[in-house]
């Protein structure tokens, strides 16, 4: 009995092998926890993109958001709907290229990673985006959708 019960876990465990053709599953950037909290991995690049560039997460659902500036020049990331991206637009206009870091944004300096956690209180159309030196105007921006 115990002979046959080692061949049938034997036997299954070489099914899931060959059926995996093994590869291994794609990374991905965004992960759930248990509790429906997300990670997410943002690049931002002196290319002036933000990546991934469309974001969707549930309204009350905490993010945890890891940012990596990948390029030579400072960046941010900073999150709201399109009315706070124009204003944070213009109150950036006059600050040089100098970042600083509030509940919704951050600044992240070439070659550093940073995390920023937040939670969108309701559903609707937002932006994650950087306002460094015109960057927003260039189109730096991620769109993000946070269903019901």
């Amino acid at each position: 009995m115990r002979l046959s019960r080692l061949a049938f876990v034997s036997a299954a465990i070489l099914l899931v092998a060959a059926c995996s053709n093994g590869a291994a599953p794609a990374a991905s950037r965004a992960s759930a926890s248990p509790t429906g909290d997300a990670t997410v991995e943002v690049k931002l690049s002196d290319a002036l993109r933000i990546e991934p560039a469309t974001m969707t997460f549930r309204a009350g659902q905490a993010i945890h958001f890891v940012i990596t500036n990948t390029g030579t020049t400072n960046h941010e990331f900073y999150l709201g709907d399109e009315a706070a991206q124009m204003a944070h637009d213009g109150e950036m206009g006059g600050m040089a290229g100098m970042t600083h870091d509030e509940a919704q944004g951050i600044g992240v300096m070439p070659g550093e990673t940073k995390t920023l956690d937040y939670t969108f209180a309701k559903a609707g159309m937002y932006q994650a985006a950087c306002h460094v030196n015109g960057h927003y105007g260039a189109g730096m921006m991620a769109a993000i959708t946070v269903t019901s």
